[in-house]
């Protein structure tokens, strides 16, 4: 397993500031934030309980054939980046609901052919997340619509969530469903080696102990004493460099892969709902993450990147060995095809990558290469716990809290409000 970062920025950087007295103050720092009893996520792949029981669950309903994952931001989609990239089980179908839109609930429920083999996976910590609560009761209306009995409904259900509080872990004991776990320590967003993600990969096919195994190898690499040699110290640095020096406010994650793309919506959900906020002396910080996908976003956002501001970072992703390809060579008399006549499918988006970071670095933009060899579950786990692990440190950069959501909090509250006073009358609503 091998994940390689390499930093292509043409900017002249400020190299004084993060001195090695520098860097390994902020690993210290970053050592204890992984090592706080509030903060488990770097230790979650180290307990082989979490996939024991998400092995023991799947044996329990592995006879389902449609799978819908009920959740929001982390409760979705960790789950999804993990089935789009890795999943080989073609036997078993997939659906999220993962937003509070009417019609698009309805296309999901309209896809399940046999509601007697679905199996939905309702995933709140707190147990009372509005949106998922309001599509676990469309759910179950749904499954008694088609037939299914009232007794028979924790047949089609299994829960994740707080393992000692909330109302959906009062609500499973209550009436004998069947529950899975986020641990006390872990937030939505940093959650994939849980029970939340690892009970639907199960389904998907994925071998998840070499997720954990994946990202077990990389610790090292990311504990790595030596600063000079690791790779998350100094993607951090370069980053809070870019930033501090040049403005540089947005974070581009851009891999060369279709089955990655979610991967990249992942990112932007992990990067932004934790460091966008007010940090220790109240100055409004963040640095806005932006998905893309190669090559398709070279015919798209690539013009922005490439001639607009030059306040963007970009990971630029490859993965070096594809488990298929095609021959190009088709016999078209035409001039573009003759171009591709001798190369393969592979070696075509190797040289669009290439091509883009060369042409990147020549408009002197701010790329950071990654490498993977192949995209399986290995690769995938140290990438998850890579990318969580920077979002951690870049919180400490930042000095501010990257595991809480304060806005997402003030939001939730309002909309709240607001349907309270659509069942008030207009004399007496409140108006903020």
């Amino acid at each position: 397993m091998n994940l390689s970062v390499n930093f292509q920025t043409q900017a002249n950087l400020d190299s004084k500031r993060f001195s090695n007295d520098d860097l390994n103050n902020h690993f210290e720092k970053f050592k204890a934030v992984i090592d706080s009893e509030k903060v488990g996520f770097f230790q979650l792949t180290d307990h082989s309980e979490h996939l024991d029981k998400a092995q023991d669950m799947y044996e329990k309903h592995r006879e389902k054939t449609h799978f819908i994952q009920v959740g929001i931001g982390g409760s979705a989609l960790g789950p999804q980046a993990l089935i789009d990239a890795l999943k080989t089980n073609k036997k078993v179908k997939f659906s999220f609901m993962d937003n509070t839109d009417a019609e698009y609930i309805s296309d999901v429920l309209s896809e399940i052919e046999n509601p007697k083999k679905s199996l939905f996976y309702v995933v709140s910590k707190s147990g009372g997340t509005a949106e998922t609560i309001a599509n676990f009761s469309i759910a179950r209306n749904f499954l008694r619509d088609n037939g299914i009995e009232e007794e028979q409904l924790k047949n089609h259900f299994v829960f994740c969530t707080d393992p000692s509080n909330g109302q959906l872990k009062e609500y499973a004991d209550k009436h004998g469903y069947s529950c899975l776990q986020v641990p006390y320590d872990i937030g939505g967003r940093f959650s994939v080696f849980s029970h939340v993600g690892l009970f639907p990969a199960l389904f998907a096919g994925i071998q998840i102990d070499e997720l954990f195994e994946g990202a077990n190898e990389i610790k090292a690499s990311l504990l790595n004493s030596n600063l000079e040699e690791n790779i998350l110290l100094q993607a951090g640095a370069h980053i809070m460099c870019l930033l501090e020096d040049k403005n540089v406010n947005q974070t581009v994650l851009m891999p060369y892969s279709s089955k990655l793309k979610t991967l990249s919506h992942w990112f932007v959900q992990l990067w932004g709902e934790s460091l966008g906020k007010v940090n220790s002396i109240g100055t409004n910080v963040g640095l806005t993450p932006i998905p893309a996908y190669g090559a398709t976003d070279q015919h798209s956002q690539m013009q922005l990147f490439m001639e607009g501001p030059s306040d963007k970072v970009i990971f630029l992703l490859e993965v070096k060995n594809k488990s298929v390809d095609f021959n190009l060579g088709s016999g078209l008399e035409m001039d573009s095809a003759k171009k591709l006549e001798s190369f393969k499918l592979n070696q075509l988006i190797e040289a669009q990558f290439n091509g883009t970071l060369k042409a990147l670095k020549d408009q002197k933009k701010n790329v950071i290469k990654m490498s993977i060899d192949r995209n399986d579950p290995k690769h995938m786990g140290a990438l998850i716990l890579f990318f969580e692990s920077l979002t951690a440190l870049m919180g400490e950069y930042m000095e501010i809290d990257a595991f809480n959501q304060p806005g997402v909090e003030l939001g939730k509250k309002y909309a709240y409000e607001y349907l309270k006073n659509l069942n008030c009358p207009a004399d007496k609503m409140v108006h903020n």
